[in-house]
């Protein structure tokens, strides 16, 4: 069995809240149990289809390999459960092989235990020295076949969901350090302005536009709570309301999300930054913004809704769909079918609505 040379050692502790570097699965989870039962039973169907003997008992075989079969599954996957943590010390190569061994080792001991109770128990003739090199070779092979199968899909399945998980991070990364060069440089006017006329309100501004950037060059490898997420939205907030004054107004209805919730870093913001660069923005009169929450049945929904004006250019259409869709991503990298961003648009107004689960601060 092969498999591919990793180009680092995992040294990433147990007890890490990030995510899991290592391509072996969590044995000890409950849902790996059952998948790893239920293949076992697929696997075990599958044996019992191929024989061409039709004399023979289908169901009575199957109800043998499958008693034996799942033994030798649950025995394996738990005996992984138990060295896994060791196992995540050492290299790719190194683990894939140890385990490799572990999985083979296992079906021998089962088969051997078989065997003896067998011999032990019944008087069947057939238990004999050749039934029994037939029995342990058979075993061996086909374990040999679907250890190796396995372990070579457990490690694509890990490396397909390391890339996934360097993309998303990509995106962010990516994501943070886009702040708009019209934006920043209209913030610095708007400062500019008020630096004669109200020069504590350009204190204000200035605080706030140090307070975005901290916010957009942090590290984004994990969520934040929800309520910083939603200062930091204020913070870019502000700063438009005192470059666009009444042509900008915003309505907030957030009661009654949690404030210890977790969600992605700069989710909401970049969503206000289109709401207005490509509304607001373009309509003479401005319009009003509303940031709308609740949450039902442990999902988080929020909801920006924004007025269109009657024409948009096409290069702003695909920068605001750039944005949408790297917030897409990052929250089905982060919650799978749990997370989703929905757009709707109905005649002038444009509404924007993503859903993700309700995860507390982890203390």
């Amino acid at each position: 069995m092969a498999l591919p040379q990793n180009d680092h050692e995992s040294t990433e502790n147990v007890d890490s809240p990030g995510p899991d570097d290592f391509f072996l699965p969590d044995f000890c989870n409950v849902r790996m149990v059952f998948a790893v039962i239920l293949i076992a039973e697929l696997l075990a169907i599958v044996l019992t289809l191929g024989p061409l003997d039709t004399a023979s008992n289908r169901w009575e075989d199957l109800g043998v390999i499958s008693l034996f079969i799942q033994w030798v599954a649950l025995i394996s996957a738990g005996v992984l459960c138990i060295v896994r943590p060791w196992l995540r010390k050492l290299s790719v190569n190194i683990a894939a092989t140890a385990s490799y061994i572990v999985l083979i080792i296992t079906t021998t001991m089962v088969s051997e235990v078989t065997y003896w109770t067998l011999h032990w128990m019944t008087a069947d003739p057939k238990v004999s020295t050749g039934w029994y090199s037939d029995f342990l070779l058979r075993n061996l092979g086909i374990s040999a076949i679907v250890s190796a199968v396995a372990l070579r899909y457990f490690y694509v399945q890990h490396q397909w969901a390391q890339n996934l998980e360097a993309k998303s991070q990509a995106r962010i990364q990516a994501l943070q350090s886009r702040i708009r060069p019209h934006f920043l440089f209209n913030s610095l006017n708007t400062i500019a302005s008020l630096t004669r006329s109200n020069p504590e309100l350009a204190e204000e501004a200035t605080e706030d536009l140090a307070d975005l950037f901290r916010g957009t060059l942090a590290d984004s490898s994990y969520e934040v709570l929800l309520k910083d997420e939603w200062e930091l939205a204020k913070r870019y907030l502000h700063i438009e309301e005192l470059r666009m004054g009444d042509r900008l107004k915003v309505q907030w209805d957030v009661e009654a999300l949690p404030e210890n919730a977790l969600i992605p870093q700069l989710t909401i913001q970049p969503l206000l930054e289109n709401a207005i660069y490509h509304g607001i923005e373009h309509i003479r009169d401005g319009g009003t913004i509303g940031i709308n929450g609740k949450l039902e049945k442990n999902i988080i929904t929020i909801s920006i809704v924004n007025p269109m004006p009657e024409y948009t250019r096409p290069l702003e259409r695909a920068s605001n769909k750039m944005a949408q869709e790297n917030i897409k991503q990052r929250l089905s990298a982060l919650y799978g079918h749990q997370g989703r961003l929905q757009v709707r648009q109905t005649g002038t107004q444009y509404e924007l609505t993503i859903r993700f689960p309700y995860v507390q601060e982890r203390l």
